[in-house]
């Protein structure tokens, strides 16, 4: 083969080579359009996150309900003023489990209502007192719940002596009229729907708070065929000394339902123990798995009285009608399920025991059997021979 043939050949294909990478090479201006559609792209998606954030947070911006247009400005000269820390809002998901979780059982054939005082100063409810000032996210019961009222996540009720607790619009009360029912220093800033009211963190009386007042419901449903009990209802009690005449006075609050805390005292994490310091349960299992201690004071009946007024004050007999109560709880939970014949189970048990008396017996039998044969001694061999003797007459 000639040289000119083969450069001739060898020119053409790196002529072929280079024309298809140039084809194959994409254009500068269309990598550029590209880059441009993908920024574009991932700038409607910011912009449509942001949108729906600001939604969100309008939705769970609190209304501030203002009964009295001219409220009155306390302040307390020489104290630094600052707002309690804010709470996490809820989301919607949160807010679906709770409200299943919040259902009252449509199919109860069943139900008691009880009213418990929970004496803060037990070992056992100690719990829901400490620590009596903030220490960082650890808060006790009451901070908590005065950060969801001063933000309106919550509602508050009004508490009516010898009354039961109404949920309805016209017992609500606004967070200004609580603050003037517990004596407590404020400040107002702006007006109308952007009222809010300033309160130092030292000035939560949250040592005063020594006892709860919570509502227990007792009942049985009928669909799931079990016997349950649950919180439905939660009121501060503040027990104050009056300095003047050294009188000790005690005041119920406000009645707060369960189940709006709910979701907040499910991620409040508390220490049970004094032991064992490690923060393992939360305030909604606290409640939920009955770890308090509380004596009963009224029952729900048709004469409305409390169980002083049925039995009188005597230590003795109000201990002895709240034992009366227990036991109804518990026997009423023992009867719905079946018993077995007490006849029939004696019958089995004494079936069973001689049974294994007679195996018992055959056992022991038999072991005699066979340590007592003695054995037997070996002859005595001797190499002399035997000798008859024989009887001469």
């Amino acid at each position: 083969m000639r040289p000119i043939y083969f450069f001739s050949l060898l020119f053409i294909f790196f002529a072929l080579a280079r024309v298809g990478f140039a084809q194959n090479q994409p254009d500068r201006q269309q990598i550029q359009n590209q880059i441009a559609e993908q920024r574009r792209l991932q700038a409607e998606r910011n912009q449509y996150r942001q949108n729906l954030s600001e939604e969100f947070e309008e939705e769970e911006q609190p209304q501030q309900v203002q009964q009295n247009p001219a409220p009155v400005r306390r302040t307390r000269p020489g104290t630094s003023e600052a707002t309690p820390e804010k709470t996490v809002p809820l989301t919607e998901r949160a807010k679906i489990k709770n409200l299943d979780n919040s259902r009252v059982p449509t199919q109860t054939v069943w139900l008691r209502e009880i009213f418990k005082i929970l004496d803060l100063d037990k070992d056992t409810n100690a719990a829901l007192r400490f620590p009596e000032q903030p220490m960082g996210d650890r808060v006790n019961l009451f901070t908590l719940l005065f950060q969801l009222m001063s933000e309106n996540r919550i509602d508050i009720y009004r508490y009516i002596a010898d009354r039961e607790a109404v949920f309805t619009e016209d017992n609500k009360i606004s967070f200004e009229d609580f603050l003037k029912s517990i004596q407590i220093y404020y400040t107002v800033e702006g007006s109308g729907e952007n009222t809010k009211f300033i309160v130092d963190e030292s000035d939560i009386s949250s040592q005063d708070i020594t006892r709860y007042l919570i509502k227990e419901n007792w009942f049985f449903d009928e669909a799931t065929g079990s016997f349950n009990s649950k919180v439905t209802a939660i009121c501060p009690i503040m027990v104050r000394i009056d300095y003047n005449d050294g009188t000790t006075r005690t005041e119920a609050i406000c009645w707060i339902p369960y189940e709006s805390i709910r979701p907040y005292l499910s991620r409040t994490l508390i220490m049970t123990s004094d032991y064992n310091n490690a923060l393992t349960y939360s305030m909604d299992d606290f409640f939920m798995k009955k770890m308090y201690s509380g004596d009963i004071i009224k029952t729900v009946n048709m004469k409305n009285q409390t169980l002083a007024q049925q039995v009188g004050s005597d230590p003795e007999a109000l201990k002895l009608a709240q034992d009366s109560i227990e036991n109804q709880l518990t026997f009423f939970r023992k009867q719905l399920w079946v018993q077995p014949d007490t006849t029939t189970v004696t019958a089995d048990k004494k079936k069973s025991a001689g049974a294994r008396k007679g195996s018992n017996q055959e056992t022991g039998k038999a072991t005699k059997t066979e340590t007592a044969q003695p054995k037997s001694k070996p002859e005595k061999s001797s190499s002399a021979p035997t000798k008859s003797v024989r009887r001469t007459r």
